[in-house]
C-alpha cells in the first residue's frame, strides 16, 4: 500500500465532506492523531476500520485501499446496455445502464450474463387497459423462483420483484418493441426479444 497516496485521498475526502480529524477519529473510535497519521502518510487505518472509514467518506473501500477514486466513464445513455446485479449475500437487486463498479455487502459484484433466449419460458401476454398483464409458467418454490423481470426499451426500464410462493405474474405499460428480461434464482437471466407477439 501507498501510505502518502492513501493518506492524501484520505484527506481530500475528509475535507470534501466538511469534517474534521477529530469527526472521523471519534466515529472510528480512535484518536485524532492516528487520524493526522494516516493523512500524513505514516501508517494505514487498521483493517477493522475501513468499512467505517468508507462508509463516512461515502467511497469504495478497494479504490480508497488503492489511494485514488477512478471515476465511470459517462453514459453516452444507451440504455441497451442495462446491467443486472444480484447480491449473494442479501440478494439485493441493483442495474447500471452502463459499465460501473458496484458494491453490496462490502463485496464488488460482477453483472448477470443472460443465459439466452427466455422462449423456454412460457409466457402469456394479455392487454388490460393500458398495460400487459404476463403470466410466466414457472416454480415458484423458495429454491427455485423468477426473481425478478424487467421490461427494457430504448429510454427506460420497468423493473418488478417477485418473491417465493408469489403468484409469478406481473404487468408493465403498453410499448412497441423492447425487451423482456426474466431472471430466476436458479436458471440465471434469460432474455425474451419483444412480448406483443406473445399475446394470446
Amino acid at each position: 500500500m501507498d501510505t502518502v497516496k492513501i493518506g492524501k485521498l484520505i484527506a481530500e475526502l475528509r475535507k470534501e465532506k466538511n469534517l474534521t480529524q477529530k469527526n472521523i477519529a471519534d466515529e472510528l473510535g480512535v484518536q485524532s492523531k492516528t487520524v493526522s497519521k494516516w493523512e500524513c502518510g505514516l501508517g494505514c487505518p487498521d483493517l477493522s476500520l475501513w468499512p467505517g472509514l468508507s462508509d463516512i467518506l461515502g467511497v469504495d473501500i478497494i479504490q480508497m485501499m488503492e489511494g485514488e477514486i477512478t471515476p465511470n466513464k459517462p453514459d453516452v445513455g444507451n440504455i441497451d446496455r442495462v446491467r443486472f446485479y444480484v447480491c449473494p449475500s442479501c440478494g439485493n437487486i441493483l442495474i447500471s445502464t452502463g459499465s460501473a463498479s458496484i458494491f453490496c455487502c462490502g463485496k464488488k459484484l460482477e453483472y448477470i450474463l443472460p443465459m439466452g433466449s427466455a422462449e423456454a419460458i412460457k409466457i402469456t401476454v394479455e392487454e388490460m387497459d393500458t398495460d400487459y398483464y404476463i403470466t410466466f409458467e414457472h416454480p415458484m418454490t423458495k429454491e427455485h423462483y423468477i426473481s425478478f423481470v424487467a421490461l427494457v426499451k430504448s429510454d427506460r426500464v420497468f423493473f418488478n420483484r417477485l418473491y417465493p410462493e408469489q403468484s409469478p405474474t406481473t404487468r408493465f405499460p403498453i410499448i412497441a418493441g423492447g425487451k423482456l428480461y426474466i431472471y430466476c434464482v436458479k436458471d440465471g437471466l434469460s432474455v425474451y426479444s419483444g412480448i406483443s407477439h406473445a399475446k394470446l
